[in-house]
């Protein structure tokens, strides 16, 4: 069993900076990716970005890649997603996640091959 906690969220003004944080417990944390979603009411969760086990490797999506920046602290047992330049259209609820099944890289861009999720955290970016 594998527990997430998001923090971090809240109100910013376009063009600000947020600095979300996952803390985890349960298992051996710098052995899975771990990945951030978001979601808008009527709309599906949507991938943000992802980090291998190790920290090695990352992957963004179109619309974040150059703003956000994913990171892992494995002694810390947590994973942290840096938003700058945020945008209203950034405007969701955060999530992270953890995949402990083997998958492949690109198949972690899906939400349904994470196992267990956080509650997510409010981000709301105004113009």
């Amino acid at each position: 069993q594998v527990q997430l906690l998001e923090s971090g969220g809240g109100l910013v003004q376009a063009g600000g900076s947020l600095r979300l944080s996952c803390a985890t417990s349960g298992r051996t944390f710098s052995s899975y990716p771990m990945g951030w979603f978001r979601q808008t009411p009527g709309k599906e969760r949507e991938f943000v970005a992802l980090i291998s086990g190790t920290g090695g490797s990352t992957s963004y999506a179109d619309s974040v890649k150059g703003r956000f920046a994913i990171s892992r602290d494995n002694g810390m047992n947590t994973v942290t997603l840096q938003m700058n330049s945020l945008k209203p259209e950034d405007t969701a609820v955060y999530y992270c996640a953890a995949a402990l099944r083997n998958r492949s890289w690109s198949s972690l861009r899906r939400g349904v091959n994470y196992e267990f999720w956080g509650q997510g955290t409010q981000v709301t970016v105004s113009s």
